[in-house]
């Protein structure tokens, strides 16, 4: 079977179906497509000659909640603080640098999605004043932009605000990029999308450089050459409610990785457990996904790799955080009640499993762990990996929800790698090269 990433679409697969050369062309195409996305140049290449003075064009994810009361207040400030050490790099070495970022999803200038009230808490972490402009393009920027002085930080407004963002527009990647002398993208959470700013601005700059900021190559780093070439015996936990959002990362940890265990929790797992002809009472089950789950446990098998379902699981009379609750065996799940996290022999197991790893991704909760009578599960996986951590196994976290309960426990700084990358980083686990990353110049060292 080929590899998933480097599988032809049906339109590719007939396009070249008069030439076998063709296809393999194809082929190799994906394959170094793949390659490229792991050795990017990142902004720590570049010395004082190359950025003293140079107007830089840095893409940086500010979508950041505000208080609906008081916009001057930041509840959570992670992503401001994440970008500093890039901006600080391009300050210290002389450069004029113009921070770029969409923040949530306006539907053109609506002032509560302005980047303006970032302005004073970034100003305070950089140590400098951070202007603001009125607008990312237009006259009035690129004269703003001629008066940054060397050091100077200059904040452009939402990028959202122009409908252009959502879409490739030649028009406004070109106003972008006339605003700057190189490229940086810090912002790998975006780096899915072909939008102005992630793949127009740089692939409109070269040949002048384009490179990966700090926490993008960091990202890289883990997520790529790690988790492809990882510390042995390699374990993932991969957990959330549905198997249709992590089939393809399941499948590509199974066929293309160096997987050797794999520990599935949450939701998805009674899919897995009809798919065997167990009754799940009333919880949730992907009916189109029990023969992709059935195909998942095959390849398992095929490819030598342990993949370990919960034994117990914690049911729950109704979804809600008063449930009334229990723990079963999954062969004795009642009718109308349903699983809402693993159990206590399923925590203990996976525990065992885990103790000879040298390597852990953990993507998705292992329960509904919003609620505390269901997070027993999530929160002693985040514990165990803390624990490894400390011991000196790798351990990466990423998905939304993974990263929200590491947050919530407080073991987040205790985890080699938290990826901030959301959809980004499940494209990347399924094999799917980013377009924003592939706009970037290659690492040729």
């Amino acid at each position: 079977m080929l590899h998933a990433q480097f599988q032809l679409s049906k339109q590719e697969w007939e396009e070249s179906s008069h030439s076998r050369h063709t296809w393999w062309n194809l082929l190799e195409r994906r394959r170094l497509q793949l390659h490229r996305v792991m050795n990017k140049k990142c902004v720590g290449s570049l010395k004082e000659e190359d950025l003293k003075g140079k107007r830089v064009f840095l893409r940086v994810d500010l979508n950041v909640p505000l208080n609906d009361k008081n916009y001057n207040d930041i509840p959570d400030d992670t992503k401001l603080r994440a970008v500093v050490p890039t901006i600080e790099y391009l300050m210290q070495r002389g450069s004029r640098v113009i921070l770029a970022s969409h923040r949530g999803s306006p539907i053109g200038i609506t002032p509560k999605y302005s980047l303006k009230p970032l302005a004073p808490k970034l100003s305070k972490l950089l140590g400098v004043e951070v202007k603001t402009a009125n607008d990312c393009i237009g006259h009035q920027v690129a004269y703003m932009v001629r008066e940054i002085p060397e050091g100077g930080v200059l904040l452009l407004e939402n990028l959202r605000f122009h409908t252009e963002e959502r879409f490739l527009d030649d028009e406004f990647a070109n106003k972008m990029a006339s605003l700057a002398d190189l490229y940086v993208n810090h912002d790998f959470g975006s780096a899915h999308r072909s939008s102005p700013s992630i793949q127009g601005v740089p692939d409109r700059l070269k040949p002048k450089p384009t490179v990966a900021g700090f926490l993008m190559k960091r990202e890289l780093r883990y997520l790529t050459e790690v988790v492809k070439n990882p510390l042995m015996p390699f374990a993932a936990i991969v957990g959330g409610s549905k198997l249709s959002t992590k089939f393809g990362v399941i499948e590509n940890l199974l066929e293309n990785y160096k997987v050797n265990l794999l520990l599935l929790g949450g939701g998805l797992i009674f899919t897995f457990y009809k798919a065997q002809g167990y009754s799940v009472g009333s919880s949730l089950v992907e009916d189109v996904m029990l023969d992709p789950a059935k195909s998942l446990i095959e390849k398992a098998k095929e490819n030598g790799i342990s993949l370990i379902l919960p034994g117990d699981v914690v049911i729950a009379d109704k979804f809600s955080a008063g449930a009334n609750s229990k723990v079963v065996p999954v062969s004795k799940i009642p009718h109308n009640w349903m699983g809402l996290d693993i159990g206590p022999d399923a925590i203990a197991s996976f525990s065992a499993a885990l103790d000879t790893s040298k390597t852990i991704i953990w993507y998705g909760p292992m329960g509904v762990f919003e609620y505390d009578k269901f997070a027993a599960g999530t929160e002693s996986i985040a514990k165990k990996l803390a624990e490894l951590g400390g011991n000196g196994v790798t351990t990466i976290i990423t998905g939304g929800e993974s990263v929200a309960a590491v947050e919530k426990v407080g073991l987040a700084d205790k985890m080699s790698h938290v990826s901030m990358g959301g959809f980004a980083s499940k494209e990347l686990l399924e094999g799917i090269p980013l377009s924003g990353v592939l706009a970037l110049d290659d690492d040729d060292a």
